[in-house]
């Protein structure tokens, strides 16, 4: 519960004698073990945060030392009565949380202390173990209440009589109780704006007339049905939220309202227009019994026509995603001009079809992922289709094309998610230009592109010619890199982030020095068994190299421009050396640098993986015999050989000295005495 009051912006901070902080009239005691609300603190105190302690009693003379007091939050406490006069000091309290109390075993006493607060605007009551008839007896005396709530209690039912006095009511706040069944709760709040009746059981909404209310959050509970009042008043609604429920149709909306975002999300809607099997249901009608009290009403409802009398102009944003819808009734979009989002993914849809009469001119963001599309289809002609489309994700579907010249006429979109796809770009090699493909050269908005796992067969010719890519995505493509590599040559002025993981990258020879506008570089799920040199020019700001064959880095990665440009590198699951882990001690020194799978990085040992910062003694040992200085080790080597034929020559030499003197008389035939 956050509330702001206009004040000065001095920020000085200063501890009180109870230990609690001040900041200008401020006083925070949150967390101070306190069994009760201090005496000395400053009288002109006006807001005052006592949560996270002990406190189980508000006592009549708690508060009689702060008469200035309009914010008061105790919050988390053990609090289990508010004795009635424990206000009366402070009838310009104006904001209250008791969130996580024990409210529940004195209530009719703490009600009466609530009744003496003229002023109070928000009140909090959440998690406090709160049945509808102790609700009903706290909020009774509130007439002056803007904002209520009473969430995670335990509240079942809901009827007129509990908010019947909160006249002034903008926000009631019922989520996570456990409601299923509201009775004209609601139809004195006149000035309700929000309300949340989330996480409950609310099997359906039938008659829904609140016309003052904004916003409307039934998420989370087990509605199968959602029908307004048939009339011609003008709702206020501008967001439904009926995500995450187990709605069986599109709700049926009022006739007219503002309505601008519609979340349908994680329901088991789908439309009976035309099933798969070409049976239509077109005029089926569904019967509701509804009983209030001794009367019984019988309400007939055409879902077609309902669906066509509810104004949908206004929409923006439609959440369709996780459903069983498999296909869009007749002039469904069309009903739509202002939409901007639309979000069918997780769905059942094997087509979907854009003409003309269905231009969603307005449409940025278009989500059909994870479906079974196996056709899109748009009917090309004069007019514009999808002309302000900026993102399309199309992933995780079973397309092979997409139709010629779909981005002629979306010319503002810039991302596009093919990810998943039995996709291949044009143009294709001349054995195979008959097959299918998707072709975006020209477009020259587009700046993010996915084709993670097309099963790309290497690629061909220049794709990416007249694009403007920044973000490209080839992961899981095992043999994308096969081939010529001229396809590179198109992105080198403007790609920023290049994904190639899980590419059967194995060899050193790709050369990435030309991408000089690269600052993130994913080379993870590869079989690299050395650092690739073309990467040293590059000024990357991060880089991964998790899951590939490395023994180690160079020893300089941290003096080339990578080095010192990077901030984040990746290094896990590769088998490094222990014995050659100079580049790690560098990279712990270089500056700037972060390392965030760093714990998990091992080298290897014989069959020991070990952690590179902590080496034991003995394998530190060993590692300084492998790595001695190598002329030390030759010189050891050749020492015991050298040794070994100077004695040789010596043995020689005087076991043949007294015939190597005659022969040497001999020839130069002078005599010497022996």
């Amino acid at each position: 519960l956050a509330v702001v009051r206009g004040r000065g912006m001095d920020t000085a901070q200063a501890t009180s004698p109870g230990g609690c902080e001040l900041v200008q009239s401020i006083m925070d005691c949150t967390g101070r073990w306190l069994s009760s609300i201090p005496g000395n603190l400053r009288g002109d105190t006006e807001e005052l945060f006592l949560d996270d302690n002990t406190i189980r009693v508000l006592s009549n003379v708690s508060l009689l030392l702060y008469p200035q007091l309009w914010h008061l939050s105790l919050t988390r406490n053990s609090l289990e009565l508010i004795e009635p006069g424990a206000f009366l000091s402070s009838q310009g309290l104006e904001v209250l949380s008791l969130t996580d109390n024990l409210l529940f075993t004195n209530y009719s006493l703490t009600a009466t202390a609530l009744s003496a607060l003229p002023a109070l605007r928000m009140l909090d009551l959440a998690g406090n173990q709160l049945r509808e008839d102790m609700v009903s007896v706290l909020v009774s005396n509130l007439s002056s209440l803007e904002f209520l709530s009473v969430a995670r209690n335990i509240i079942m039912r809901l009827d007129s009589s509990i908010f019947t006095n909160l006249t002034q009511l903008l926000e009631l706040n019922l989520e996570k109780n456990y409601i299923f069944e509201i009775d004209n709760a609601f139809e004195g709040l006149q000035r309700l704006q929000r309300l949340n009746i989330a996480y409950n059981y609310l099997p359906c909404l039938v008659g829904f007339d609140l016309t003052q209310l904004r916003v409307l959050n039934v998420s989370n509970n087990i509605i199968e049905w959602f029908l307004t009042l048939q009339n011609d008043d003008l709702f206020e609604l501008e967001v439904l939220d009926l995500s995450h429920n187990h709605l069986l149709f599109f709700p049926v909306l009022p006739r007219q309202s503002k309505l601008h975002s519609l979340l349908l999300q994680d329901n088991r809607m789908s439309f009976y227009q035309q099933l798969p099997n070409g049976t239509s249901l077109v005029n089926i009608t569904m019967q509701f019994l509804i009983i209030d009290g001794n009367s019984t009403n019988i309400t007939t409802v055409r879902l077609w026509d309902e669906l066509c009398n509810s104004n949908l102009s206004s929409l923006r944003l439609l959440d369709m995603s996780q459903n069983e819808v498999w296909g869009l009734p007749d002039d469904f979009l069309a009903q739509m001009p202002s939409l901007t989002h639309l979000k069918l993914n997780q769905n059942c849809l094997e087509a979907f079809h854009l003409s003309e009469e269905d231009p969603l001119a307005m449409l940025t963001e278009l989500d059909l992922s994870q479906n079974q599309l196996v056709e899109l289809g748009v009917k090309v002609g004069r007019g514009d289709i999808l002309p302000n489309l900026r993102l399309f994700n199309l992933s995780t579907n079973r397309l092979q094309a997409l139709p010629p010249g779909v981005f002629t006429h979306t010319r503002k979109i810039t991302t596009l998610d093919l990810s998943r796809n039995r996709v291949d770009l044009c143009p294709q090699p001349d054995e195979a230009k008959s097959l299918p493909c998707v072709d975006i050269r020209g477009v020259e908005t587009l700046t993010h592109l996915s084709l993670a796992g097309c099963g790309l067969q290497g690629l061909s010719s220049r794709p990416f010619q007249g694009t403007s890519l920044r973000h490209l995505d080839l992961s899981d493509n095992r043999q994308v890199l096969s081939g010529d590599l001229g396809w590179l040559q198109d992105l080198v002025l403007t790609l920023q982030v290049l994904s190639l993981r899980n590419t059967s990258l194995s060899s050193t020879a790709v050369d990435f020095s030309a991408l000089s506008s690269l600052v993130r570089l994913d080379l993870s799920g590869n079989s690299l068994a050395a650092f690739p040199p073309s990467l040293g020019t590059l000024r990357l700001r991060s880089l991964d190299l998790r899951d590939n064959c490395l023994p180690a880095l160079p020893l300089d990665v941290v003096q080339v421009p990578l080095g010192r440009s990077l901030r984040e590198l990746y290094l896990s699951r590769n088998p490094y050396n222990c014995c050659t882990l100079g580049w790690w001690d560098a990279l712990q020194l270089a500056e700037g640098l972060r390392v965030p799978d760093g714990r998990e990085v091992t080298c290897s040992h014989g069959s020991r993986a070990l952690s590179p910062g902590a080496l034991p003694e003995p394998v530190l040992q060993s590692c300084r015999w492998q790595t001695a200085d190598l002329a030390l080790l030759y010189l050891v080597l050749a020492l015991p050989t050298c040794l070994t034929l100077l004695v040789a020559f010596v043995v020689v030499f005087l076991m043949l000295k007294e015939k190597l003197l005659k022969m040497v008389k001999t020839r130069c035939g002078v005599s010497s005495p022996y």
